[in-house]
Parts: C-alpha cells; sequence; structure tokens
C-alpha cells in the first residue's frame, strides 16, 4: 500500500519540480532594471535603481546600445555612450553572481547630452548645477499633476534627488578615480587626422592600460580659439573621435573599457591663443587611465 502511494504521487512531484524549473527559467531570461549609471569598471557599470539598490551590470560586444528616436525608429550606438550620470534602462539575465548581463541598453539622447556636459566639465559649473535643480522640479511637478501626493511620491522625488546628487558628487570631478598615464596628441591648425609621430605614444599607453586592473580609457578632445565656436566644436570633437579609433583599432583597447568621446571645444585652454605657439598648444586630445580608488583600494 505504502509502494503504490508513493507511485501514485510521483506524477504530482514532477509536475511541480518542472514548474518550479521553468519559473526560474523565466525570471532568468527576462530581467530589467532602470535607473542610474553611477559607475563604470572596465566591461561593467554600476546602475543605481530605486527598487534593487545597486546592481552590476556586465557589458559586452553583443550589447546594444539604442537610443529611440521615434515611435517606431531606433538609433544604435557604441557602448562607449554608457557614461556615468545617465539614466539609462536595462534589459538582460542574471548570472550565478547576480550580475544582470545585459542584452540592451537604452536611454534619451538628451540624458545623453547632460551627462557628457556633466562629464565634460569634470567639475560642475553653477549653470550645470541651476539646470539640474530646475529638472529636478520639474519632475516634483509632472508627478503632482499626475498622481496624488503620497508617501510613494515623496519617495520617488527623494531618490531621483538622491541618484542626480550623487552623480553630480562622484562624476562632476575625478575625486573617485586614480589617473595611472596621460598622454597628449597635437593637431595641425584645421585638422583632425593623428600624426604619425604620436602613434607610439597611443600604442605605449595602450599598453600601459592593459596592465591596470579595470581601468578605463577617458579621450578628451580640445581646439584653440582660432575660427567660429561651432567649428572649434566639431574639430574637438573629430579629434577625441579619431584618437578613440585608433586607440580601440591599433592599440586593441576594447570599447566596453572607454568613456565617451569628450568634445571640450575651446575650454581649459592651456596656452594664449595670440601667438601661433600657443595655438598650436590648445589644439590638442588628452587621453588618461583611470582606475576606480575602491579597486585600487586606496
Amino acid at each position: 500500500m505504502k509502494r503504490r502511494g508513493w507511485r501514485g504521487s510521483r506524477p504530482l512531484l514532477a509536475v511541480a519540480i518542472l514548474g518550479l524549473f521553468c519559473a526560474s527559467l523565466a525570471l532568468a531570461q527576462g530581467s530589467q532594471i532602470q535607473g542610474l549609471i553611477v559607475g563604470r569598471s572596465g566591461a561593467t557599470m554600476t546602475v543605481q535603481t530605486q527598487d534593487a539598490g545597486k546592481v552590476v551590470v556586465v557589458l559586452s560586444d553583443d550589447t546594444q546600445v539604442i537610443e529611440p528616436e521615434g515611435l517606431f525608429r531606433k538609433k544604435h550606438l557604441a557602448i562607449t555612450a554608457l557614461i556615468p550620470g545617465l539614466p539609462v534602462k536595462v534589459k538582460g539575465s542574471y548570472n550565478a553572481q547576480n550580475q544582470l548581463l545585459a542584452d540592451s541598453v537604452e536611454f534619451k539622447g538628451s540624458s545623453l547630452q547632460t551627462a557628457e556636459d556633466i562629464q565634460a566639465g569634470l567639475t560642475p559649473t553653477n549653470e550645470q548645477l541651476q539646470k539640474t535643480q530646475q529638472q529636478v522640479q520639474a519632475q516634483e511637478a509632472q508627478i503632482k499633476e499626475e498622481q496624488e501626493k503620497s508617501a510613494e511620491n515623496a519617495a520617488k522625488i527623494a531618490a531621483n534627488k538622491a541618484m542626480i546628487v550623487e552623480a553630480n558628487k562622484r562624476f562632476g570631478e575625478l575625486g573617485e578615480y586614480n589617473i595611472l598615464g596621460e598622454a597628449t596628441v597635437l593637431f595641425a591648425n584645421g585638422s583632425t587626422k593623428v600624426e604619425p609621430r604620436y602613434e607610439q605614444q597611443l600604442l605605449k599607453l595602450a599598453q600601459q592600460a592593459k596592465g591596470v586592473t579595470a581601468y578605463l580609457i577617458m579621450v578628451q578632445g580640445y581646439a584653440s580659439k582660432v575660427g567660429s565656436a561651432a567649428l572649434n566644436q566639431r574639430l574637438s570633437a573629430e579629434r577625441a573621435e579619431n584618437v578613440t579609433t585608433f586607440l580601440e583599432q591599433q592599440g586593441k583597447i576594447p570599447l566596453t573599457s572607454m568613456l565617451s568621446p569628450g568634445a571640450m571645444g575651446t575650454s581649459q585652454q592651456v596656452a594664449t591663443d595670440k601667438t601661433v605657439e600657443g595655438q598650436a598648444e590648445n589644439r590638442r586630445v588628452v587621453v588618461k587611465i583611470l582606475q576606480n580608488k575602491g579597486i585600487a583600494g586606496t
């Protein structure tokens, strides 16, 4: 009698185990988070979310970086666009280390511009802080308009403020990172081409970076004040892009270890633009090897 009872219960047990397995598989294959990038370290980034706290996201060459351009169109970007301070939506699946393996990362173009402005400035200016405050106030007004006042709404507003403040604090300047190497590439007037005399210097820097645990490469392009502001902004952007391309193709630096090239325009001039020599010094791209101080233990 006991043996027949066990045999009779086996089909029910098998169905229960199968149900648990399918539920676990579905959970692992379809995960999504939304929050603010607060850290980049090698091929991983940390996203601050409201519900799950900080989540480590693993990036790969297969990760799709998407910026919606309309209801039916999407623009695909490089992984270098994923910079600290950027609000994102990440879809993927969790691995055994509870890290989210990213299939896709989506963000708005306006959010990327704000994040790039914060990164490019290094130290937040009063104008940037005022702009951030206006954004927070707009969020508060929208939430109050759409929903009734409640403790849940207040918590969401507070979380948004905290994430913006944290982004400004951590990435408005390089206080969280050690600079372990640096190189400067100069350009001819009106040129964006990397001259052969700088190639060996960049290759040496790339080789040095590969010996650093969880390194990041930051590339920032500059221009002299000769010519229009729009032209100088474009020149600084193309110079930074060309150096980034060289480091990727010739230096074999993966895009997962590079921050989006910064177009600094005519900001942070290092010499006077009243002389030919000074103008030459300002037409430059600065490349830095960064390592998070938490990894370095300092």
